[in-house]
């Protein structure tokens, strides 16, 4: 399959990348394992693991991975089906020295609809998860930018945090995250390796079918013969293809040299700008709305500083829009014909 050969090639450059003798001997952990970015974890540590000894995997995930991550395809690899906000079902999850939280909902109308449930992955599994990890091993919390919501449209470094009350339409998934990285911050007061990343509008192939986030629904609309959009598209969003923001991602769980970090890519662009770029791509003309209707309580513009990142792991090179979005399309496109 044509997915599975791209995400393949995504990760062999990712890990041309990492100090890969870090994770020999090592039991590494990923929750949210068939997600996006759980399935390029994966992916990397199945090519590390054919180099590097004694490397365990223990996926943890709800549903189950997709048709073309076969788990035969990895000798280390032990698979955990359930509810990670369940004590009783964490209990039985073994201790690993790399624990990777990805799990939780990122579709807004996914964990607006399920507000508690949202709160809990990200705060009360955090807990649980921290119980999970081996001395002197490393902790990574996947944050998001929307814990920037209510502060002017600006350049979002770490140091600053949002203003929203906990009344807002999206305060399950903001107050979440929020929560999280305050645990995490906690156990770093106690000298725990722990970090969290605060990660922004991530794209690309592993997606699952059905996201309702912008980029595959448009890739949907499209295949139906325009892209309808809801309003004018005039928000500005900065969008980060998955190798890139996977390949910081290990090296910040890998120093977890500071508490936060920005990630983000950059290809800034409006909602309208995505929607052409893809219409162009897929040959289907951007259909603007004479009446608006918004997603509630979305931020308008989403902007990180990103120079810790670079400064710290001297990542010089992302790739661009155009590339991503011609990867994802053929992903999507091969998932649907197979």
């Amino acid at each position: 399959m044509k997915i599975k050969s791209i995400i393949e090639k995504d990760c062999e450059v990712i890990c041309s990348y990492l100090d890969q003798p870090m994770l020999a001997n090592k039991t590494i952990l990923i929750t949210g394992a068939s997600g996006l970015l759980g399935i390029y974890f994966l992916s990397c540590l199945k090519i590390i693991s054919k180099k590097i000894e004694g490397i365990k995997i223990i996926a943890v995930f709800r549903s189950s991975l997709p048709d073309y991550m076969n788990e035969n395809d990895f000798d280390n690899l032990t698979i955990f089906k359930g509810d990670i906000s369940d004590y009783n079902f964490c209990s039985g999850i073994p201790m690993a020295d790399f624990i990777i939280h990805a799990a939780g909902y990122g579709q807004p109308l996914k964990f607006m609809d399920a507000p508690e449930k949202t709160l809990k992955l990200n705060t009360f599994s955090t807990f649980l998860l921290f119980d999970k990890l081996t001395a002197g091993g490393h902790f990574l919390f996947i944050s998001s930018s929307e814990v920037y919501s209510g502060l002017p449209p600006s350049l979002y470094n770490e140091d600053q945090i949002g203003i929203t009350n906990t009344t807002h339409p999206r305060a399950c998934y903001i107050e979440g995250k929020r929560g999280g990285e305050a645990i995490c911050n906690a156990y770093r007061l106690k000298g725990i390796k722990a970090s969290s990343v605060r990660l922004s509008h991530t794209y690309g192939p592993g997606t699952k079918k059905g996201d309702k986030r912008v980029i595959l629904s448009f890739i949907e609309k499209a295949l139906a013969g325009e892209i309808n959009l809801l309003d004018k598209g005039e928000v500005i969003r900065t969008y980060c293809y998955i190798s890139d923001a996977i390949e910081i991602m290990w090296n910040i769980l890998f120093s977890c040299n500071d508490p936060v970090y920005n990630l983000g890519g950059n290809s800034q662009t409006t909602i309208a700008g995505i929607a052409q770029s893809i219409g162009e791509l897929m040959h289907v003309p951007v259909i603007f709305p004479e009446v608006e209707n918004s997603i509630i309580g979305a931020p308008e513009e989403v902007q990180l500083d990103m120079s810790k990142v670079k400064k710290e792991f001297n990542k010089k090179s992302y790739v661009n829009l155009k590339d991503g979005l011609k990867k994802t399309i053929d992903w999507y496109l091969d998932i649907i014909n197979n």
